[in-house]
């Protein structure tokens, strides 16, 4: 019994790492709320970290690999933007006066086109990804197995569901508004294709093509300069284009950065050279754009500038600490497997 409990035991400490990994570098690294608020992560954890594990534990349990996370982050995504902010179709979110849905409005779809790919960009690569890939950096051995049992799946499903109806329970106390019948459906719908298509992708194949991948570092380099450039793709367009009509310009300028990229990682994840440094560099690079890009903007809510800076530098160190670590391990583990 021991010998059977032990991959489940193992995996507790890496499980319970993500699920309050993930709402950090959501809200915290990327600067949406200071560190006063540091305890609200408990409440957050549920949606944001249970997601992410709920994700993380049916793709590996499935036998498949990146493609499968990356399309559930996006289904994660639409779910928390479309039925618990409702940010999507708000054209007032939280009466922030914020004007989220002007630019590039789409009136048959009551959306905001910049708005949606940008904000959806953040879960997918940030909240989701970035939080899965680090965490199984620094424990390399595990990275593609599950880290829980049934029950432990089961109360992660759970512990999601709950924090989805709490966060729009708040959600609706804080703003009223509700998204149209036909909005919700369409979210839905969209929802559900996307979970399809997760678990038809392949499963995932040991054998691949020869041919040199990119130093981890020039990896690094690049997912630090695409993540930046999508957070500064709203203001660098309308600086660019120095009129309010700068939507379109940041949906295209962002959807061009997610093509390269995809692109790119695909061509080179398929070759033998490719390992979990490039997959450690990637998630590193992306965290890294977080945490400097919150020392220029401002939290959604709390005030108080020295203090949120502060926040913001802790954060980052943080952030680089926890690379540092995956960083060391999974370096170890390269070491292993050559020498073996």
């Amino acid at each position: 019994m021991d010998e059977a409990l032990r991959p489940v035991r193992k995996g507790v400490l890496p499980a319970s790492g993500l699920f309050f990994l993930a709402p950090l570098i959501a809200e915290f690294l990327l600067g949406d709320l200071p560190i006063k608020m540091l305890p609200v992560v408990l409440v957050l954890a549920p949606m944001y970290g249970g997601g992410a594990l709920l994700i993380r534990e049916l793709v590996r349990r499935a036998g498949r690999g990146w493609p499968s996370i990356v399309v559930l982050a996006l289904a994660y995504g639409i779910v928390e933007e479309a039925y618990t902010t409702q940010s999507l179709f708000n054209p007032n979110y939280l009466k922030l006066n914020m004007h989220l849905l002007d630019h590039a409005y789409i009136p048959a779809l009551g959306i905001g086109a910049w708005w949606t790919i940008f904000v959806l960009n953040l879960h997918t690569a940030w909240s989701i990804s970035t939080s899965i890939a680090l965490v199984e950096a620094t424990v390399p051995d595990r990275a593609s197995t599950p880290w829980l049992g049934r029950i432990g799946l089961a109360a992660t499903a759970l512990l999601f569901a709950l924090g989805i109806v709490v966060s729009t329970r708040y959600q609706l106390k804080q703003d009223s508004f509700v998204a149209s019948h036909a909005q919700l459906l369409t979210a839905g719908v969209i929802i559900v294709a996307l979970i399809i298509l997760a678990f038809l992708l392949p499963r995932v194949s040991v054998a691949k093509s020869g041919g040199a991948v990119p130093n981890p570092w020039i990896m690094g380099g690049l997912a630090l300069a695409a993540g930046s450039a999508i957070l500064v793709a709203p203001v660098g367009s309308a600086i660019l284009l120095r009129s309010k009509n700068w939507g379109w310009a940041g949906f295209a300028l962002i959807l061009a950065i997610d093509l390269c990229m995809v692109v790119l990682v695909l061509f080179w994840s398929r070759r033998s050279g490719w390992d979990m440094r490039h997959k450690l560099a990637l998630a590193s690079g992306a965290a890294l754009a977080y945490g400097w890009h919150a020392f220029i903007g401002h939290p959604v809510v709390g005030g108080g500038v020295a203090m949120v800076r502060i926040g913001n530098g802790i954060f980052l160190l943080g952030a680089i600490a926890l690379i540092a670590f995956a960083a060391k391990r999974t370096l170890a583990s390269a070491k292993e497997t050559v020498s073996a």
